[in-house]
Order: C-alpha cells, then sequence, then structure tokens
C-alpha cells in the first residue's frame, strides 16, 4: 500500500506539485478535459484535467503534476490503485474523541430526566450507531461535508441551542437540547461516506428527517410506557419542524419554541461552516466564489 506523504493544505499557492487525490465530484467533461473537484482528508481543491481517454470516474485516486494557485490545472496523471482510504476522505480537523466528549458535558448538564436519559442511551450506548455517527457527514457539499462532520455539526447546534434556551428562558430547555442532538441522526442512512460522498438510494427515496422520525419512533416502541406522550410529541415535532419551512424540506413548519431555537441553531452553523469553508479556500483581501448556499460571494 502506497503511503501519501503530502496533503493539500501543505501545498501553497502559485507552485507547481505533485500530489495524489481522490476524485470526489466530476463537475463538468467533455471530449478533451473534466473539471473535477479533487479531495484528500486535508481538503479539497477544483481542478481542470486534460482527458482524452474519458478514463476518469468518481471515486479514482490519481497523482495529478500540474500548477496550483485558485484551482489546480493539471498537466498529466496516473492512477493509484492501492492506497488507504482513509487519506483522501476529507476529515473534521479536530479529533472525534473531543467532540464526543464536548457532547457528553451538555449531554450530561441538560439531559436530566429519566425518559431524556433512555432515549439518549438507546442511540448513543449503542456501538453501531455510534460508529456511523462519528464517520457520518454533515452533508455532500452543503455544510460539514466531510468524515465527523456530523458530529461536529450535532456538537455545535446542542450548544447554541443551550445557549438559546438560557439567554431567552425556554420552557423547555432539556426537549430543545435532546433534539439538537438528535436531529440529524437519519443522515447516518440518508449519505454515503465509505468513499465519494453522495446519497443513498434510501436517502433520495426519504430524507434525514423521515428516516430520523422512524428511527425515534423504533427506539420509543422499545420502552413506550416510560415516555410522556407531550415528550413524545415535542422531540418528534422538533426532529419533523427543524427545517423551518415546507419550502426547506420540512413536512411541517415550526410550531413549538423549541422547534424554532433548534432551527436557528442548525441553521446559523450550517451557514457559519460554509463561510468557514470559503475562508480557507480564499486568501485575505480577496473576494471568494459564489457559493449558492449562502447565495452570494465573501471579501474575506
Amino acid at each position: 500500500m502506497i503511503t501519501k506523504e503530502n496533503f493539500l493544505n501543505d501545498i501553497k499557492s502559485g507552485t507547481n506539485i505533485k500530489i495524489s487525490l481522490m476524485v470526489m465530484k466530476i463537475m463538468f467533461k467533455d471530449a478533451s478535459k473534466f473539471v473535477c473537484i479533487l479531495v484528500d482528508k486535508s481538503g479539497e481543491v477544483k481542478a481542470n484535467i486534460p482527458s482524452k481517454n474519458g478514463d476518469i470516474t468518481e471515486g479514482s485516486v490519481i497523482e495529478v503534476e500540474g500548477f496550483k494557485d485558485k484551482n489546480l490545472d493539471v498537466k498529466k496523471y496516473k492512477f493509484i490503485l492501492d492506497y488507504n482510504l482513509s487519506d483522501y476522505l476529507p476529515t473534521v480537523k479536530r479529533p472525534i474523541e473531543d467532540i464526543m466528549n464536548e457532547m457528553g458535558t451538555l449531554t450530561n448538564k441538560y439531559i436530566i430526566s429519566n425518559e431524556g436519559k433512555a432515549l439518549n442511551d438507546y442511540f448513543f450506548k449503542d456501538e453501531l450507531f455510534l460508529d456511523k455517527f462519528q464517520r457520518g457527514i454533515g452533508g455532500v457539499s452543503m455544510h460539514h461535508n466531510y468524515i465527523g462532520g456530523l458530529a461536529e455539526h450535532t456538537l455545535n447546534v446542542m450548544y447554541l441551542t443551550a445557549t438559546l434556551c438560557e439567554r431567552y428562558e425556554c420552557t423547555r430547555t432539556e426537549i430543545a437540547v435532546l433534539a439538537a442532538k438528535l436531529h440529524d441522526i437519519g443522515k447516518i442512512y440518508e449519505l454515503y461516506y465509505d468513499g465519494p460522498f453522495k446519497y443513498t438510494l434510501r436517502g433520495e427515496m426519504e430524507g434525514h428527517i423521515v428516516i430520523g422520525v422512524e428511527l425515534l419512533d423504533r427506539a420509543i416502541r422499545e420502552n413506550e410506557s416510560l415516555y410522556s406522550e407531550d415528550f413524545i410529541t415535542r422531540i418528534k415535532g422538533c426532529l419533523v419542524q427543524h427545517h423551518g419551512k415546507p419550502e426547506f424540506g420540512s413536512p411541517r413548519g415550526m410550531k413549538m419554541e423549541e422547534s424554532f431555537i433548534v432551527n436557528f441553531a442548525d441553521s446559523t452553523d450550517a451557514t457559519m461552516n460554509k463561510i468557514s469553508q470559503m475562508k480557507d479556500k480564499t486568501e485575505p483581501g480577496n473576494w471568494s466564489d459564489y457559493d449558492r448556499r449562502i447565495d452570494t460571494k465573501l471579501y474575506l
């Protein structure tokens, strides 16, 4: 197996490079070239690749030589067949153990009722769920689109939710924080993250909100007598409503204080993560590329 020795975040703009990268997404192709997103675990770059054979596919690992400025202009490439997959999937910068420990601290502080603890433990003391959750991505391209991104996003939404609850004296802080922790659990089955990131068939057909509610219903059926009707209604309502409006993917609009708070926290973290990614790709004092999530470009 070939050991990868250099990574994108080690490469300075305005230099000739030789580096192995994975084809995450093919954005355009014609008879003479491909325009692709190339990645490794440290980041991504848009690349122009000449190709007369049309042999590049998503998931291929290629060693490229070319000039990197804002984008990468590839002069030549060759395929790498023996590699460590973890070197080529973008990964959260912070250790996943630190993220999970901080989530645990917030959980212990705010989730204190028997029914809250039981629902939390159903998911987060299950080793199979925990493995998928820790490796999961927050999205294919919109935000937190890297291994560990789901956990990082969840932690941030929990933190922002708790802060908003305390500042505005939320009546049901525990419900809000627990809902923040569970709001995206459906993404572990909605999204594929063992190679180039994409939607699973189930994800395309159902989406993470529907999948999340299905997981929640299954958890409640395990010990239905433990949970009050109000608890079930409010937790489920937060998951259903957390995208805010039907046009943004919510089956129902926000109808509770808790769902407003979780929605604001979710949207804020997703937006700020996208801005952070734009900052990483743009030199200070320059304009970023236009981004469709925030519907603008930024002067950084």
